[in-house]
Formats: C-alpha cells, structure tokens, sequence
C-alpha cells in the first residue's frame, strides 16, 4: 500500500512527519510526503531515509494570521490539483492538521482513498490573530471533517475533550514522543563552564514563555541560554536575545541538530500561555524530547504539560509569567545538581515505560490495519 503524508511546512525538518514516516515504512508500506515550501528556497523533490519529499513553493511568511489567507488558498487550490493529478501514486492520505483534511477528504469522496486524519494541533485553537466569527466556521469544518475520515489521531489524550462533539470512526492517541537516540548523543556539558545550562529549540512566538526567560537571565550572567529555531515573533525575541553575551544564538537547526544541543543542557523549558486555548491541551514534543534525552523540563501550570510532569516528577512547574517564580525555580535547580539528576532519571523512566516511540509506532500500524481492513 501506498501512503500519502500531506503536511502545510516544507519538511525541513518535522520530526513527527518523519518519524511516522519511517515507522511506516518498517511496517512495509511505501510513504511519500507532499509540504509546503513558504520561501521557495528548498529542493522542490527531496528523499529523506527513503521517503519521496514533493515540496510546493508557494510564498507566505509566519505569523501574519488573516494575512497570509490568500497563500493559504493558493496552497490548498496547489495541494488539490496535484492530489488530483498524482491520484495512481498513492492509496492512502495521511493528513496533517485541518490546512491538508479538505483536499484529502475530497479525494475520498470522489475517488475513494483511504484519509487518516492526524491532528498536531486543532486548528481554530491554535490560531493567534483571527477574528473569533472565522474561528467558528473553521472549528465547525473541524468537526465535521473528523466525521468524515476514517481514523483519528491525536497527539495526547486530554485532546479527545478537544473534539468532543465529533464522530470519528477510528481514533488512536499517539504521543509526539521522539525516536530512542539518546545513546548517540554526548550527555551533559563536560566541560561545565556555566552554572545552569538551559536550552531552548522550536517556534518562536512570545507566547511561549521566551521574554520571561530572557529578563531572568538578564540577571544571572552565571546561567546560559543555548537559544535555536523560527517564528513569527523572532525580530522581538531576538531583539533582546542578542543583547544578552549569556545567550547563543543558533537560528534555525536540523532535528539532529536540535537533539545535540538538548543533550547537553542542564535544564530544558517549555513554558506556555495557557490563555491560548490549545495550549490547554499542549503535549509538544520538547517534554518527550526531555523524556527521552533524560533531563528536567520546566512547564506553564495549566498547559497539560504540567499534569504530564505531575505524573512522572520529571521537572517543575511555574505560574505562566511569573517571573520571581521562574527565577527562583532556576536558582533552585541550579544549587541542586542531585535534584537536577533525580528528575532526570525520572524523566527518561517515564519515557522507556509510557511514553517510548516504539510504543507510538505499534499505535500507528495497528491503526492503519484497522483501517485498510
């Protein structure tokens, strides 16, 4: 059987994209994975560990909300027709997030492929600068698409209250949890030439906790910000990063990349606005990349994420824009390196027994039998 992945980023990287994809293909399928390349400047065709990568280059920048609504048809009309033109390539849609589910849903009604519907994010509730009447009518679509599909995926479980009023046929949960590479990886800073390591790698929106940490290391020149990634909010961060001689700047890295740094901080964070609706219901895949890498996470209470860290005692848990607490979190781990180690090895026990992708990717293959059943 051949599985289509349709994903709205350029695959350059997406972890979960690629390791659903080489979960897939040791299961014996074949995997192709179509993305939206936003700046043009990536290899329209790509093979990545033996999946085909078609990438569509249609420009757009992050961030810009009602903005960018244009692009965003321009990439569902650019989607569509080569769903349509390619329809002997594939037998399955694997659709990422609502910006792929209306191509693929109309590619079963009319041609009758399989859809699997994998939900990083319920759309309308990650959406930032849209007017609430627009969030409705995409959060109605929502549901009505989930009924359609003929499985669900979730990334965590507290989002089946997400989605409460729909009616999906098939649903599985499977965690945003990485691939076991901690033994390829150097652990800790040997060298150990600051006080308090802390890293940070993802999107970069002021939401996510990104100035606080920032103010706090403005006071603690004895601490180390390794700082990586993208957004719309980057000019701001960035803005007050670069003052800061503590915090180094990485711009945009590989997943391997991302994993290296990870690897050898003291101390990775998450800190997320839980007044934004998904993030009530957030289980990104910095707390499993801590998981898995074996070290503390600090969380947003509210978030979902602190309910995860509850569970496991694999990190702390601070008042969202808090910054005394999150100070005062920081300068506790930092004098209390055998706290910093216990979390850890709670951490990555968490992982290997609840949390292991292997776990995640017997999930994904049973569901797919289900389904082509």
């Amino acid at each position: 059987m051949k599985i289509l992945i349709t994903r709205s980023n350029p695959i350059s990287p997406d972890p979960r994209v690629e390791k659903v994809g080489r979960a897939l293909i040791a299961a014996g399928y074949s995997v192709n994975v179509i993305g939206w390349d936003r700046d043009g400047s990536l290899p329209q065709q790509d093979i990545l560990d033996g999946i085909s990568i078609q990438r569509l280059p249609i420009r757009a920048k992050y961030g810009r909300g009602l903005g960018n609504l244009p692009q965003l048809m321009k990439w569902q009309w650019g989607l569509w027709r080569w769903l349509i033109q390619h329809r002997q390539e594939y037998d399955v849609i694997h659709a990422c997030d609502f910006d792929t589910i209306l191509p693929a849903i109309w590619m079963k009604t009319f041609f009758a492929k399989r859809v699997i519907y994998d939900i990083f994010d319920f759309y309308a509730d990650h959406l930032r600068a849209t007017p609430a009447v627009i969030k409705i009518i995409i959060r109605r679509l929502d549901l009505w698409a989930i009924g359609r599909v003929d499985a669900l995926i979730l990334a965590d479980d507290s989002r089946i209250a997400q989605v409460a009023s729909s009616k999906p046929r098939l649903i599985a949960v499977i965690y945003n949890s990485p691939e076991d590479f901690r033994v390829e990886f150097s652990n800790g800073d040997s060298s150990k030439t600051v006080n308090l390591r802390l890293v940070y790698v993802g999107l970069l929106q002021i939401e996510r906790g990104l100035l606080q940490m920032l103010m706090v290391l403005k006071n603690h020149p004895e601490w180390c910000l390794e700082l990586a990634g993208f957004g719309g909010d980057e000019a701001e961060i960035l803005a007050l990063a670069t003052n800061l001689p503590n915090v180094n700047w990485h711009g945009r890295v590989s997943y391997e990349q991302a994993l290296q740094l990870s690897a050898k901080a003291d101390v990775l964070f998450a800190t997320y606005d839980p007044a934004i609706p998904n993030h009530k219901y957030s289980s990104p895949n910095k707390i499993f990349e801590a998981m898995m890498l074996g070290k503390p996470i600090i969380v947003a209470a509210g978030t979902n994420m602190d309910r995860i860290v509850a569970e496991s005692n694999s990190g702390c848990i601070v008042t969202y824009g808090d910054i005394p607490a999150l100070e005062e979190t920081l300068q506790s781990l930092a004098a209390d390196p055998e706290l910093v180690r216990k979390l850890g090895e709670n951490a990555r026990m968490a992982y290997e027994t609840r949390y292991h992708w292997a776990l995640m990717s017997q999930r994904l293959t049973e569901l797919y039998e289900k389904v082509l059943r």
